[in-house]
């Protein structure tokens, strides 16, 4: 087999693995320096229904792989009801995962399903490891289609649980009758 083949053949062998984790390669390199350049994202009204009547957060979106690598790393704050949303174009496998690393708050992460139901919430904690791959990563059990992070304590501080309905603007949520604005 010549090489061209066998680097060929390599290539589309790993490429399933590349999509495994969408957050495992940061936007910027870990010898990029301490700190990343701000991204500016698109910003949208979001609400979560729930058992104690909706709760409204203005949420970044992150869409692309690059946005969604880099999330809230570097953030030295996050405003109260503020959060990022974190979309996929298509339902994410259990096997993929949130990590903390180059990120200084905690947060917590909400993993939604395709119907836009809270299908788990779960408590992420700074992770101060140099490398990446030194970092834990929070996995949901379940699949899903978008996950929101929000301030740690958030969630519980508005009465939201798991089986609660969000919606946003666009392909945003099925919650029926529970428009996003």
């Amino acid at each position: 087999m010549n090489t061209t083949r066998r680097h060929l053949l390599l290539g589309l062998a790993l490429l399933p693995a590349a999509t495994l984790l969408p957050r495992v390669l940061p936007a910027a390199g870990p010898d990029s320096g301490p700190d990343l350049e701000p991204q500016t994202l698109e910003t949208v009204p979001l609400v979560i229904h729930g058992d104690q009547g909706p709760q409204r957060l203005e949420v970044e979106v992150a869409r692309t792989i690059a946005e969604r690598s880099r999330g809230l790393m570097e953030r030295d704050h996050l405003a109260e009801q503020s959060g990022m949303l974190f979309l996929y174009d298509r339902p994410q496998s259990s096997r993929n995962g949130f990590w903390m690393y180059r990120t200084r708050i905690p947060l917590d992460i909400a993993f939604i399903d395709e119907a836009g139901h809270i299908a788990e919430i779960h408590r992420m904690t700074p992770c101060k490891a140099a490398q990446a791959g030194e970092c834990p990563v929070t996995r949901p059990s379940v699949p899903y289609r978008a996950a929101l992070e929000v301030n740690a304590g958030a969630f519980e501080a508005m009465g939201v649980a798991a089986g609660d309905c969000v919606s946003w603007p666009g392909d945003g949520g099925l919650c029926a009758g529970a428009p996003a604005s």
